[in-house]
Formats: C-alpha cells, sequence, structure tokens
C-alpha cells in the first residue's frame, strides 16, 4: 500500500518551500538582477559618455589648433611670400587656403570618430535577453 508523503505534493520543492516561498525568492532574485543590470547600464553609458566627450574634445583641440595656425602662418608665411615678389593678396589667401585645409583635415578626423561611436548599451541588451530568458525558463 502506498503512502502520500507531504514532501512530494506538487506544491513544495523537494527542499521543503512551498510554491509562495519559491515565487518569493524569484521576486527577490529579480528585483536584484534589474538592480544589477542598470547598474551596468549606467556604467557602460557612462564609458561611452566619456569616450564621446573625448572626441568632441578632438574637434576642439583641431579647431583651436586650426585658428592658431591660420593667425599665425597666415601672417608669417605671407609676410615672407611678399617678401619673395608676390602680390600681398596672392600671399594671404595661398596661406589662408593651406592653413584651412589642415584645420579641416584635423576636424574631419573627430568628426570621423564620432560616426563611429556607439552609444547604445549593447552588453547591457545581450544580458537583459539573457535575464528575460531565464525568467522564462523559471516560470515553466
Amino acid at each position: 500500500m502506498a503512502t502520500y508523503d507531504m514532501h512530494t505534493s506538487p506544491s513544495a520543492d523537494p527542499q521543503g518551500r512551498s510554491l509562495g516561498e519559491l515565487f518569493g525568492d524569484l521576486t527577490r532574485e529579480t528585483a536584484t538582477l534589474v538592480r544589477q543590470e542598470v547598474a551596468l547600464a549606467r556604467a557602460e553609458i557612462s564609458q561611452k559618455a566619456s569616450r564621446l566627450g573625448k572626441d568632441v574634445g578632438m574637434i576642439a583641440a583641431g579647431g583651436a589648433v586650426a585658428y592658431a595656425g591660420l593667425i599665425v602662418i597666415l601672417f608669417g608665411v605671407a609676410l615672407g611670400l611678399v617678401a619673395l615678389g608676390m602680390a600681398p593678396w596672392a600671399a594671404y589667401l595661398l596661406v589662408g587656403v593651406v592653413a584651412g585645409l589642415i584645420g579641416g583635415l584635423i576636424a574631419w578626423q573627430g568628426m570621423s570618430a564620432l560616426k563611429h561611436a556607439d552609444p547604445v548599451p549593447h552588453q547591457t541588451v545581450e544580458t537583459l535577453k539573457d535575464d528575460a530568458r531565464w525568467a522564462k525558463e523559471q516560470t515553466h
């Protein structure tokens, strides 16, 4: 004759916890997981924002160098070209174009770096997908 053991009932696990206790554990673990994911997202976004700040700094530095170069080179080289017999207007125009190209190249490098920046926290997105799969498995 078979006897009924209350530890084998469908509402309890082998460790003797009730279904309510199991769901309570699942709720606490899910809340902890969400807090950890938020912290990970913050860290990843902060890292990406720092990189974007550096790229913007490169653009600003490129602009400052281009501006300083424009002033100094325009004046010095143009005076040198005038001393060699070039018309003053042509000397200043030539030097201005060269300085503008140099500044443009520096700014272009910074813009190129910004275009390749990816602000999406991919690591967090992937772990959230994994967490969703895990939570779904826990409820089935």
